[in-house]
């Protein structure tokens, strides 16, 4: 009976990383992963479910969790780990070991089409990243039929504006201070260069 409850009351889990914690070696340490992924990523999770135990929000999705508690100021806690979790969920998808390099056809056109070319983006990308003051989000978007680029404060997400994530980037310190200390750009720089997951963003491209 104990147990049941137990269950009922985390309906969350961390999902698991889609690659080994040393994959991303060197730009992303095992290290940084040990603690980024395996500490603050489980620790939102497993707040979110203290949080939500019990309440309207107990069996509800994540990302019906995110909207319905966006903006709601009696429920910045349950938004701050529910939309957390689901950025760091996204952020590690939008990385793979690798990675980098051209995006696939589709995607490559409509980025040439919003941006002029492939440097302009990942030059925008690395731009907002360092111009976002404190934590926050990098996010290359869709809105109506044009990419652009974003950066969120804290836990914000783009979905709650009526934008479309395909890819992000964390710049929480968090992210890379065990690796970069305060060189954020050249953790950004590396990551864009040779993590950057152009297949999964091309894929919620849709």
């Amino acid at each position: 009976m104990g147990k049941d409850k137990i269950e009922n009351a985390s309906p969350h889990a961390l999902p698991a990383l889609p690659y080994a914690d040393n994959a991303l070696a060197p730009v992303i340490s095992a290290n940084t992963i040990g603690f980024h992924y395996g500490k603050h990523h489980k620790g939102y999770v497993d707040n979110l479910n203290k949080l939500i135990a019990g309440t309207e929000f107990g069996d509800l999705p994540l990302e019906k969790i995110i909207t319905r508690t966006a903006d709601k100021t009696d429920k910045v806690a349950i938004f701050n780990n529910a939309a957390q979790t689901w950025n760091h969920t996204f952020y590690w998808r939008s990385l793979k070991p690798k990675g980098g390099g051209d995006p696939p056809t589709a995607l490559k056109q409509k980025i040439d089409a919003s941006f002029g070319a492939m440097d302009a983006c990942r030059k925008e990308l690395a731009t907002a990243a360092m111009a976002q003051f404190g934590s926050g989000w990098v996010w290359l978007v869709i809105d109506g039929d044009k990419l652009k680029v974003i950066n969120t404060g804290n836990a914000d997400v783009p979905m709650t504006t009526g934008l479309k994530p395909l890819l992000t980037i964390d710049v929480w310190e968090h992210a890379y201070y065990l690796d970069y200390q305060n060189r954020r750009a050249d953790y950004v720089n590396a990551v864009l260069d040779k993590l950057i997951n152009w297949e999964f963003a091309s894929e919620n491209l849709g």
